[in-house]
């Protein structure tokens, strides 16, 4: 046995790990207490990681799919031979955007996807679909027009808050917040502080609460109206803060005079002195602040829902100071800003989409590829992602990547969507080679983890970094040497922190202007063999640790990080690239958040025509008229479920189904017991579920969780394929996010004889 340190990869916190190893198994799995942010808090989907790292699914060989749809093995020189010839082929005859690529990295796996980009680069395209685009770009956008830039993002300062707000998630079971389970129970237990909860559910972070909203489905918006409403009106804002930050307040102020607080708030079901006393209290704190996921974010007026829940502190001055909402500093950019306002930026061929944060939203996906015409897409990579199964309408997408030219899927496993693939590129699996995630989201302080490999990766396998250096060298876009650079990596004196590499890089891209997009892969092949310990794929963060130094040298000082104008970033880059248990990188101070904004006069610009006009018309919408008795919240957190890459359904010690919680009023009704299997059926599709009776949903609401549906080693699907019973269609009009927690269905007994195919 041997003991060693990683990171958890199944939600965006990352908590550390620390690990007993026996030969290629992980064998014990317990919190790290050196881990500067989780500090050995673990939660217990962890202790199954060594379901993802062996089990049965996993690809060992690159495999191209033959006319009668067998795979057989090819070796990696002629899949990337052949790849590299039609993506040209493709790229002459029709340009760079008939292709694109999906996914890129997963909750633990980034590195990957900044070596990814390098081939939309190669190929002149910008049509880069993840699942950030059917879940977060609304938000972005958001962000861009109150902050300046849709790569400002904010966070919560949920630990120092005496009034937090939960709404549409559930941290007991989803996390999304430092030691989620402890830190709700620091806050249930502290008299001073006040937990508020909004959700249609009874979950179990709603049982902690001191206060439940437990609204009907989708009516986020109008409690939020009603309550921003309540405030202005009695005065409770903070005029002073709005004064010194914030443009546009009268326009916000005029539409919330207008506001019809009795009706919204009838509309959403909760008793109207709770709606009141929320508004008071949250208005009144010290700091409050709220915590927000895809409960609103996948639900009716997704975009609108986001900016509500942004006026919120802002108006109530919870905003850029401890225990509030803040804005936060990244070394990994994962975001960007594609302002469609910008002609420069390009829309997609069909449905005329803008990208939002350099993101595309998967639900106008299949169209672009079906019905684009000549402009269509007809190639694409898709990389650690299966979006058969996490992305809406699983059967377009079926039709729509049968119908690609070239499909590659580089992944470590056969998903559901390699199986449409023409070539499946396996890589090595997180615990075999260098990986981090980019999602570093803190203020004041922050941390990032370097993680190294825990084992030796299959031998015909690569990690990412690997495969598309290479796919760039067999596109002809790089040379498979590059001699005076490495001469200079390879030379350089230690002492030197590598500021000569990086000046030889400078001249070197100075002269070769067409290297520029391909540095991740520059420095992979020449600075990359000379770093410790084969860290050759973590060569791209020098670069942005000498960036991050240079924009924020003090929050770098203040994290303890020693060195010069030149130096510091260099020093950044060889602590991260030592310290096993990762980093605190920077630590801020309060006033800089507003350093963060990124208007022309730093002030938060409140008045955004496009949301004003969506939110005058939210009182026009009458209750959605149905012809369906139930409202699906699909995509449920429950102890056992997570992402795809838990294909093993043994990892599973509860809740192996996936089952559909349905009141027992309602399973009254229907004549179903706890463990009948039924029908679940949508407008659009129907799913075979399992019956569990729970009273915490309401009446006429049923859910299921994500994560299920994979056909594990050549079997059956492992419980409910959720987007099938989702249409592209059903969606925001405005960001195209999903409506995944509001889905029209009914529910059948099942028969033996009415199986669902």
């Amino acid at each position: 046995m041997t003991a060693d340190v990683t990171a958890c990869i199944l939600c965006s916190r990352n908590c550390g790990l620390s690990v007993e190893t026996d030969g290629r198994r992980l064998a014990r799995i317990k919190g790290d207490p050196n881990h500067p942010l989780s500090k050995g808090y673990v939660c217990q989907k962890a202790a199954r990681l060594e379901h993802y790292q062996n089990n049965a699914d996993r690809l060992s060989q690159p495999l191209q799919r033959q006319a009668d749809g067998r795979f057989v093995p090819v070796s990696w020189d002629e899949a990337l031979t052949d790849i590299a010839q039609r993506l040209q082929a493709i790229r002459s005859r029709h340009g760079g955007q008939a292709f694109a690529t999906a996914g890129g990295g997963g909750q633990g796996n980034h590195m990957g996807g900044a070596y990814l980009a390098q081939i939309r680069a190669a190929m002149g395209s910008h049509q880069n679909y993840n699942s950030l685009g059917q879940e977060k770009t609304g938000d972005f956008w958001v962000n861009g027009r109150l902050f300046g830039r849709q790569d400002c993002h904010t966070t919560e300062d949920v630990e120092e808050s005496d009034y937090v707000i939960f709404l549409g998630c559930n941290p007991y079971q989803s996390h999304g917040i430092p030691n989620a389970r402890d830190t709700l129970k620091a806050i249930k237990k502290d008299p001073a502080r006040t937990m508020v909860v909004i959700d249609p559910r009874v979950t179990e972070t709603a049982k902690q609460a001191d206060i439940h909203l437990q609204l009907k489905p989708s009516t986020d918006a109008y409690l939020l109206s009603a309550m921003l409403a309540i405030i202005v009106r009695e005065g409770l804002h903070d005029q002073a803060f709005i004064e010194q930050h914030c443009t546009g307040f009268e326009a916000v102020e005029a539409m919330l005079l207008s506001v019809p607080i009795d009706n919204y708030i009838a509309r959403t079901g909760v008793p109207e002195a709770d709606v009141y006393r929320v508004a008071r209290g949250y208005a009144r704190a010290r700091a409050g602040c709220m915590r927000v996921d895809l409960g609103i974010q996948h639900s009716l007026h997704t975009t609108l829902n986001g900016y509500l829940e942004k006026l919120f502190y802002l108006l109530c001055g919870h905003f850029g100071k401890p225990g509030g909402n803040n804005l936060h500093s990244s070394l990994i950019p994962i975001l960007s800003h594609t302002d469609e306002r910008n002609p420069r930026i390009k829309s997609s061929a069909y449905h005329q989409m803008f990208p939002v944060s350099g993101i595309l939203p998967p639900n106008i996906l299949p169209d672009e590829i079906l019905q684009a015409g000549e402009d269509r897409i007809r190639a694409m990579i898709v990389d650690s992602c299966n979006p058969l199964l996490t992305w809406a309408d699983t059967a377009r997408y079926e039709a729509a990547f049968g119908a690609l030219e070239l499909l590659v899927v580089v992944d470590v496993a056969m998903t559901e969507t390699a199986r449409l693939a023409h070539y499946v590129l396996p890589a090595a699996s997180q615990f075999e080679k260098w990986e981090f995630t980019g999602f570093n989201l803190e203020f004041p302080a922050n941390a990032f983890h370097l993680r190294h490999p825990l084992f030796k990766p299959f031998a015909s396998t690569l990690p990412e970094p690997e495969i598309y250096t290479r796919l760039l060298e067999y596109m002809g876009e790089l040379p498979t040497s590059l001699p005076w650079l490495s001469r200079v990596a390879r030379h350089e004196p230690r002492a030197g922190l590598h500021l000569g590499y990086m000046a030889a890089l400078a001249a070197t891209l100075a002269r070769q202007r067409h290297w520029v997009p391909y540095a991740a892969s520059l420095l992979y092949r020449t600075l990359g063999p000379q770093l410790p310990q084969g860290a050759a794929a973590a060569a791209l963060l020098l670069p942005l640790c000498l960036a991050y130094a240079n924009q924020f040298p003090q929050a770098v000082r203040r994290a303890g990080h020693r060195g010069n104008r030149l130096t510091l970033g260099a020093r950044l880059f060889k602590t991260i690239l030592a310290q096993r248990s990762g980093v605190v990188f920077s630590v801020h101070r309060f006033d800089e958040v507003w350093s963060l904004v990124k208007t022309k006069d730093r002030k938060i610009h409140l008045q955004i025509p496009e949301m004003l006009a969506e939110w005058e018309r939210l009182g026009q919408y009458a209750d959605p008229a149905l012809d369906y008795p139930f409202i699906l919240m699909a995509g449920e957190r429950r102890s056992y479920n997570a992402n795809q890459i838990f294909r093993d359904p043994g990892w599973r010690k509860v809740d192996h189904d996936g089952a559909l919680r349905l009141h027992p009023a309602d399973a009254r009704t229907l004549g179903l017991k706890a463990g009948d299997r039924a029908r679940c059926e949508s407008a659009h599709g129907q799913v075979e579920v399992v019956v569990s009776l729970d009273d915490s949903v309401q009446p006429g609401v049923v859910t299921l969780p994500h994560g299920y549906g994979a056909r594990f080693n050549n079997g059956d699907p492992q419980g409910p394929q959720l987007n099938r019973l989702v249409s592209g269609t059903h969606c925001d009009p405005f960001s195209r996010t999903p409506y995944h927690k509001f889905i029209p269905v009914h529910v059948y007994p099942l028969d033996a004889a009415d199986a669902v195919g």
